[in-house]
């Protein structure tokens, strides 16, 4: 994946889009949250897997819906040319585990931008403290997004049987697992302090993947690699 940044524009115009920009995040996750709500709380009510089959698909719909808009504005705002291959014979209906690295803040909005409407929306592992965000936190509570406290010992063993649990929802609706396998931004202090052998990633945290593999291993129809040293953050 490479891309290119046009020249930055002047101040004022920078500051118009970025109030445009925040005006549209707000209305829309506002307005999508609230259409989320309602089918939330049925879920929470009756969790029963004919109930979630039925709303997780509308639920996910609403999520797919705020990523487009977001993917729009970053269309007109951000001037970058995308060159993107290896796409083809993805199925959305069907279910993928997809490796990640985590080398910046960018790295979800890239594989939004990516695989949206080509493969299921994509669920992904958070730190527990996310859940208390406003709105947003409640959101990916509802999609189902795993939240682990990450911590040693009887955490990361309470962490693991949460992966086990979040994984065993997915078999219900057509879902696209990410497995960060660094599991922190990568900084080249971390680089260093870890000694990676690794040229651009951190030393790899297996557990989430062996989990998701151990539990829809034979439900999964392709493991797909985006573990490379992409150019989002230069693009950004």
């Amino acid at each position: 994946m490479t891309a290119s940044a046009r020249p930055r524009p002047g101040r004022p115009t920078a500051a118009l889009k970025g109030c445009a920009v925040a005006l549209t995040v707000a209305l829309s996750t506002t307005v999508l949250f609230a259409l989320m709500l309602p089918l939330a709380l049925v879920k929470l009510v009756l969790p029963l897997a004919a109930v979630r089959r039925a709303l997780d698909p509308l639920i996910n719909g609403l999520a797919t819906t705020w990523i487009a808009i977001n993917n729009r504005w970053i269309a007109l705002v951000g001037g970058t040319r995308w060159d993107v291959r290896g796409l083809d014979g993805l199925d959305a209906r069907g279910w993928y585990l997809v490796a990640s690295n985590h080398q910046s803040w960018v790295d979800i909005l890239v594989l939004q931008k990516v695989f949206t409407r080509r493969i299921p929306l994509l669920k992904f592992f958070l730190k527990r403290e996310l859940l208390w965000v406003p709105v947003i936190g409640l959101a990916w509570w509802a999609l189902d997004f795993p939240f682990l406290h990450r911590r040693g010992g009887a955490a990361s063993r309470d962490d693991l049987e949460r992966t086990r649990r979040a994984c065993e929802k997915f078999r219900h609706v057509p879902t696209s697992v990410i497995s960060s396998l660094e599991r922190r931004r990568f900084t080249q202090a971390k680089h260093d302090a870890q000694n990676s052998p690794f040229r651009h990633l951190l030393k790899p945290k297996a557990g989430g993947l062996a989990v998701a593999l151990a539990t829809l291993g034979e439900q999964f129809d392709a493991l797909l690699d985006s573990l490379q040293p992409c150019a989002a953050s230069e693009a950004a």
